[in-house]
């Protein structure tokens, strides 16, 4: 067997010298664990030292200090014996259980109960005597008690450290949960902000760029008194939205989510903006009423629409078209697509992004694009949303 170089442990070092000075102390002092053995003398040094060796390897080769050491203790059944020789021995066993391989640690017990056992029968056989059970009693005592107390102690150790283990899993568990949370409330708020502002904003920067393109007093006054509105409801809704995040105590709610019934007041208000907006709601009067995660989306996806219309589209006729089905909900608005001839506002492509990612949220299908028609190129939204009533609890 090759020997491990690994330095030996500093409480090894400690255990194996206290050990050897307290049986130096004893043979000094005349005071030896057994009589009339055949080696007497300074033989019982020999079996101290060699186990006080084997203590300095009790943690890293506990395998090999284990086999050492019952060797060691038989050699000195033969002296006159030392007590701190049968303390280190049992700590050899201790150790081995402790820190040995799995293997081992459920080998040693059994070995070591079943050579007591042995011992005590032996003995019991050979004196004929009640007396012969106190020698494997003490056999148990020196090994199989040792090798079971290792058991406990290394139960316990896996035990705390699998405890940890889940503890630490738990913890990161609710650490990603967080973040997740986070990334998705930081997402939510994206959307909701670009939604409420984008629109304003739009208007204001395609109106202000025709009044200063434009020599004309009247367009530029017009253009003014519509710049004056949107600001003045930009600026609302971020108030709102501001003071919404700044609060902590709960107690500011949100304003009530918009729902399909506001579809004519926000297509009159791209109106004003100068689109020329059609609206075809082709839903049932008596149809079911939708679930409110399915009409706010619905809204937010139009308004998004029109933004992106009056930012992007060609002049021309913008539709937009609603058909309920009895399982879900389409949304359309089909806008001209082509080169716009009056100012256009720069886009950055989040409000498309918001619109699948508020589809997708719901379950539903969501597809935009250029598309051909008899009127000439026009620009595709079409949004699908499931309106199962299992999908009442969905959540925005």
């Amino acid at each position: 067997m090759v020997l491990p170089l690994a330095r030996p442990h500093r409480v090894d070092v400690g255990i194996a010298s206290v050990s050897l000075l307290s049986g130096l102390a004893l043979w000094a002092l005349g005071l030896h664990a057994q009589t009339d053995r055949p080696l007497g003398g300074t033989w019982a040094l020999i079996p101290l030292c060699v186990l006080a060796c084997l203590s300095l390897l009790r943690r890293s080769a506990p395998q090999f200090a284990l086999c050492g050491g019952t060797l060691a203790l038989v050699a000195d059944q033969f002296t006159d014996g030392n007590l701190a020789s049968i303390m280190m021995f049992t700590d050899i066993v201790y150790a081995a259980v402790v820190y040995g391989t799995p293997a081992a640690a459920r080998r040693i017990p059994v070995t070591t109960g079943l050579i007591t056992v042995a011992i005590t029968v032996g003995f019991l056989a050979w004196f004929q005597k009640p007396q012969a059970i106190l020698i494997g009693l003490l056999a148990g005592v020196v090994s199989f008690g040792p090798a079971t107390t290792g058991v406990l102690v290394r139960n316990h150790r896996e035990a705390a450290e699998a405890a940890k283990l889940r503890a630490e899993q738990t913890a990161l568990l609710a650490e990603m949960d967080r973040v997740q949370a986070v990334g998705a409330e930081r997402a939510r708020m994206a959307r909701e902000l670009h939604d409420m502002v984008a629109n304003h904003l739009s208007a204001i920067a395609i109106h202000s760029t025709a009044a200063l393109s434009l020599d004309d007093p009247k367009t530029s006054k017009d253009a003014l008194a519509v710049i004056r509105e949107n600001s003045v409801e930009g600026l609302a809704e971020m108030r709102r939205l501001i003071g919404i995040l700044r609060d902590h105590t709960g107690d500011l709610e949100p304003t009530a989510a918009p729902t399909l019934d506001g579809l004519a007041a926000l297509v009159e208000g791209a109106r004003t903006n100068g689109l020329d907006v059609t609206l075809d709601d082709a839903r049932p009067a008596d149809g079911p009423k939708l679930p409110a995660p399915v009409g706010l989306a619905a809204y937010r996806i139009v308004q998004e629409s029109l933004t992106n219309a009056l930012k992007h589209a060609s002049p021309g006729r913008v539709t937009v078209a609603l058909a309920q089905r009895p399982r879900a909900l389409t949304v359309r608005v089909t806008s001209p697509y082509g080169d716009p001839s009056g100012p256009r506002a720069p886009g950055s492509g989040a409000g498309l992004v918001g619109m699948r990612e508020r589809t997708e949220l719901l379950g539903g299908t969501f597809e935009s694009g250029p598309e051909s028609s008899p009127d000439g190129k026009v620009w595709n939204v079409v949004s699908t949303l499931p309106v199962d009533p299992a999908d009442e609890g969905a959540k925005e």
